[in-house]
């Protein structure tokens, strides 16, 4: 009888109807730790709710889980963004992204999350730009849609991309990466023959930590799950617009007044500790151990922001600057 109870109450986190955040730790033999979003309405009868698989970038490599809630689509659920998924976020700890340790991953949630298989999404940036594109490529009778932001590729064949939905967002201002990374992508493919199911979208004067908006936009989603691997012919939808003029709508329509979900560790079912994560996208740090950063000759915004592993959006809100502000030299700039 103590063994139905013990059972019952680890079980209970993923029966409630309520949003949660679960951690995983060495649960999956060659893969990487990660977490599990569950939304409210999430009923573990039903293999109604898909995948959104996030894959971060560079900044948020480690050992650390909570890093991996510093932006991106936890973040954004985080400050209330509405996203009907069964959200994955695996975290990198250092290196290029794995496609088996992703799949990995993925088939563990698969097998124990009511989840609907025709609809795995994947979303990445920078790091995780590449790690969409290689996933992808390696899975695409498996992805329904990808959005791949500022990234590029080592591949040498992509014409398994050809087969999926798949959208290249790039900013036309990027020093990280350049446009051209993306380029060679879009070029590959054309030599493929087919690319009928790809959008290139190049964002004019757009930074690299600019791109970090696409995943606060309910167009990014929107445009995910218009796509399913049963669509007949596996059209790409181009009836959804993200543009410069989109970034603007990035953090409206939701609520960083209070934590969004309850998180816990996903093998106890116990609540985890309280971490230094918000859920107003900004570290919960003081006054008197903010850190700053005196300007210089040369500085932009977006090489401040790699520096301190943050991003441009983050660093303007600090400061209360936009990302055209002209920088000063001499002038302390808040970064956490």
């Amino acid at each position: 009888m103590k063994k139905i109870i013990l059972i019952v109450a680890l079980l209970l986190p993923f029966f409630a109807t309520a949003q949660k955040l679960a951690s995983y730790r060495n649960m999956v033999n060659d893969g990487y730790n990660f977490w599990v979003y569950t939304p409210a309405d999430y009923d573990s009868t039903k293999a109604d709710k898909p995948i959104v698989l996030f894959l971060h970038g560079n900044s948020l490599c480690g050992n650390d889980l909570n890093r991996v809630r510093r932006y991106g689509t936890l973040d954004a659920l985080g400050m209330g963004r509405q996203v009907d998924a069964v959200v994955v976020a695996p975290q990198n700890p250092g290196g290029s992204w794995q496609p088996t340790k992703i799949m990995n991953v993925v088939q563990w949630v698969e097998e124990r999350f009511s989840v609907d298989t025709n609809r795995l999404y994947v979303i990445g940036m920078s790091l995780g730009g590449y790690g969409t594109i290689h996933f992808t490529a390696a899975y695409p009778d498996k992805v329904a849609a990808a959005i791949e932001l500022c990234g590029g590729s080592n591949l040498k064949d992509h014409c398994s991309l050809c087969q999926v939905p798949l959208w290249i967002m790039h900013g036309t201002a990027d020093r990280a990466i350049s446009l051209s990374e993306s380029q060679k992508i879009v070029n590959a493919m054309a030599a493929c023959g087919d690319t009928s199911r790809l959008i290139f979208t190049k964002l004019p004067g757009q930074s690299h930590g600019a791109l970090a908006k696409v995943f606060y936009l309910e167009e990014a989603y929107e445009w995910l799950f218009s796509h399913n691997l049963q669509d007949p012919g596996r059209p790409v939808n181009r009836d959804v617009v993200i543009n410069v003029s989109t970034f603007s709508k990035a953090y409206t329509n939701i609520d960083r007044s209070t934590s969004h979900f309850t998180v816990v560790n996903g093998a106890t079912g116990q609540v985890e500790p309280t971490t230094t994560v918000s859920t107003d996208n900004t570290s919960k740090t003081s006054t008197a151990s903010a850190k700053y950063h005196t300007v210089k000759k040369g500085d932009t915004l977006s090489a401040i922001a790699r520096k301190y592993h943050t991003t441009v959006s983050k660093i303007c809100k600090l400061n209360k600057i936009k990302e055209t502000t002209i920088l000063q030299i001499g002038r302390k700039l808040r970064v956490r």
